[in-house]
């Protein structure tokens, strides 16, 4: 029988979606579920983009160029510079989603076995791409009693060796909400500088910030061109996550020309993404305004709510739409599991992201769960009650499976 290779083997199952069949069991009852687990915004897609397809003449759907079409790229640049980012057009490679652009960008920095440095917890697909190009991801830990904030660099500094290539971060980040400040981007900036390392920063969700914080892009920073990596994507930010196009930008020529050889051999974006794309930039800010606000008020709904749980503890995240939460259970994949198979309130149960798959660490992130606050707020508030009356039944029926008290991580 043939074999399946050990980077088949080793990548991880998704934590936001390996629970799929269980919730489309529960749908197959009858039973209504919230979903918390992926971060989906329900937020409308400007009509400028639709419409752009929609009313688009294409008489040959053909190939853009591999590195992005032109328009769409100097328009972005236009953007960036808005933004306090400036760059030209020739600085950017358009992609198929931020995936893509942080797959390509690991496989031209690294060779099998080199290491890259991330903290943790963070996206799970991180690890996925690593195993994919033979790569080590060395983790730094950080946790809520910390308000995930960047580790001491001392702690970076302990794993840096020569196989060492890059550090990566997400910021604002998923899944824990953090926003670094301006003088931990400059840290990480020195760090870089200091060992000769790539940064590479996955910044799709620039817009989304609260409470007067203010996102600091590296790309902004002085002395970079040869070390900074932005990964960035249209999916969060315009709710077009089936879209499926983002950008790589680097000053750094020979890094993009490395790049701009793995996007002609997967030959082009999508067209008609692009050109979606590139109307989605006529957005007006009034549209992030407002944007901002609602999550805002629908990450302080749902913080109060589930403060309102025994034995749970949530941090207030700062950015993003994501938060982590710990239960006063041993193991969330469990839990989030049981819920589906087992659990409904009035013929409702939720679906929630066990956090483990956001870790590095074996056994981290166990009694952990994502919430991603991508629903109206009488759903939010639905969601905890059910999570809240699943929570006590769960206690009840597994004793050997909670916990007296939540740990700190």
């Amino acid at each position: 029988m043939p074999t399946i290779s050990r980077k088949g083997k080793l990548t991880p199952a998704s934590p936001i979606r390996k629970l799929v069949p269980y919730a489309e069991a529960a749908l197959k009852k009858g039973v209504h579920i919230y979903y918390l687990n992926i971060g989906q915004p329900d937020i409308k897609t400007p009509k400028v983009a639709l419409d752009a397809v929609k009313n688009n003449d294409v008489n040959i759907l053909s190939y853009s160029t591999s590195n992005g079409s032109e328009a769409y790229r100097e328009k972005l640049a236009q953007y960036y510079a808005e933004n306090n980012i400036h760059i030209s057009s020739d600085d950017i490679i358009v992609t198929t989603g931020a995936s893509e652009a942080l797959l390509f960008a690991i496989a031209c920095i690294t060779d099998p076995h080199d290491e890259i440095i991330i903290p943790e917890p963070f996206y799970a697909n991180y690890t996925s791409f690593a195993i994919a190009e033979g790569v080590n991801v060395i983790p730094i830990h950080t946790g809520i009693d910390s308000q995930f904030s960047l580790p001491k660099i001392s702690a970076f500094e302990k794993v840096i060796n020569q196989k060492t290539k890059a550090i990566l971060i997400c910021n604002p980040g998923n899944p824990t909400g953090v926003v670094y400040t301006k003088e931990e981007i400059r840290q990480l900036k020195e760090l870089a500088l200091k060992y000769n390392l790539f940064l590479i920063a996955d910044e799709v969700y620039r817009e989304f910030v609260y409470d007067g914080e203010i996102h600091h892009s590296i790309m902004s920073e002085n002395d970079m061109e040869q070390n900074a990596i932005m990964i960035d994507s249209i999916s969060k930010r315009y709710s077009m996550c089936g879209a499926r196009i983002g950008c790589i930008i680097s000053k750094n020529k020979v890094f993009l020309s490395a790049i701009m050889k793995m996007a002609q051999s997967r030959l082009s974006p999508p067209t008609y993404a692009q050109i979606a794309a590139e109307a989605a930039l006529q957005t007006p800010k009034s549209y992030f305004t407002e944007v901002v606000a609602e999550y805002t008020k629908r990450r302080n709904v749902l913080v109060k709510a589930l403060k309102g749980i025994d034995g749970v503890t949530v941090f207030k995240p700062k950015g993003a739409f994501y938060c982590i939460v710990e239960l006063p259970v041993k193991d969330t994949d469990h839990f989030a599991q049981w819920l589906l198979e087992d659990f409904q309130d009035q013929q409702e149960t939720v679906m929630v992201a066990p956090a483990s798959g956001f870790y590095s660490t074996e056994n981290l992130g166990k009694s952990q769960i994502r919430i991603a606050y991508v629903l109206q707020q009488k759903d939010l508030l639905r969601s905890v009650i059910i999570l809240k009356k699943g929570l006590a039944t769960y206690t009840h029926l597994f004793p050997n499976k909670t916990l007296e008290s939540v740990p700190s991580s």
